[in-house]
């Protein structure tokens, strides 16, 4: 398969527009990062111009080296503790009603950032109590201490990847173990938590590698499943090894969904925090699901 041009079903919506311009003045005044820009995500165009951004906290240069993620690696430099409340008004300035929270890992904090973490949620929480917060996390180096720090905050939703089947976790990843992030995911949902995570098709995987990943997640009681297709952010990445087509994404859906998992979203352009108020929206019962797991009026 011919990997060096992508093909039509991942045309991504170019920036532009009112919205697109509110959001990145608001994110350049407020000193903010996004995982949208950090992480080179195609769908910026899109969700900035409906007036959402996914909020990264805890700077923009990560302790971790995945071969997968184009956000900066290197020894951070920074630790801004009155970051909590720029995010805090920044969702109220977006009038969000579902905000994602990201953030780089600190592995080099004692707690890995979790104490800013839960300062965060609560500071969102204080000024804007009618929005959702969906948190997607790491692992923590599998401290359930420090996941309980953020849990403790009160978030919505408990999103962390597990990002690609249990084979290539070590070259995809690097320093995260598939047992570790499963292991997070079920405490958080043995904390009565909803729980989410995601993965990346085309980084070598093969089917059943796929169909084991979501029957582990499902038995782990994972409520909403993320499915999207890898795209290489740089030659130094590690390269794409198959276009997914559509109908395989589909199928994905399906089977997600007769396993058990609550909200399947599987498509080229999905991301975690993609489309995520609707997501919640779906799994929360504020609508209901048709038979296509679309949301229906109430």
């Amino acid at each position: 398969m011919d990997t060096t041009r992508k093909p039509p079903w991942l045309r991504a919506k170019l920036p532009g527009g009112p919205g697109y311009a509110a959001v990145s003045r608001l994110v350049d005044d407020s000193r903010l990062h996004t995982v949208c820009q950090s992480a080179q995500c195609p769908n910026l165009g899109e969700c900035w111009s409906r007036g959402t951004a996914t909020v990264m906290i805890l700077g923009n240069i990560c302790t971790r080296s995945c071969n997968f993620c184009a956000i900066q690696t290197g020894r951070p430099t920074e630790l801004d503790l009155g970051e909590p409340a720029r995010v805090a008004e920044a969702v109220a300035a977006m009038n969000l009603r579902h905000c994602v929270l990201t953030s780089v890992a600190r592995d080099e904090l004692a707690d890995g950032g979790a104490a800013v973490w839960a300062a965060t949620v609560r500071a969102i929480r204080h000024r804007n109590p009618r929005t959702a917060i969906e948190v997607l996390v790491p692992d923590f180096k599998g401290r359930l201490e420090d996941v309980d720090t953020v849990l403790d905050a009160g978030p919505d939703i408990f999103n962390h990847n597990v990002e690609t089947v249990e084979r290539l976790q070590k070259p995809v990843r690097v320093q995260a173990r598939y047992d570790r992030s499963r292991s997070v995911l079920q405490h958080a949902k043995m904390r009565g938590f909803t729980t989410k995570t995601g993965i990346m098709l085309g980084l070598g995987e093969i089917r059943e590698e796929v169909e084991q990943t979501l029957r582990d997640v499902a038995g782990d009681g994972v409520d909403i499943l993320t499915i999207g297709q890898y795209l290489r952010p740089t030659p130094a990445h590690l390269p794409v090894d198959r276009w997914v087509e559509p109908a395989e994404f589909e199928h994905w859906k399906r089977f997600g969904l007769s396993i058990g998992i609550g909200v399947v979203e599987s498509g080229a352009l999905v991301r975690s925090s993609y489309h995520a108020d609707e997501q919640s929206l779906k799994y929360t019962g504020e609508g209901h699901l048709n038979s296509d797991n679309r949301l229906a009026s109430a």
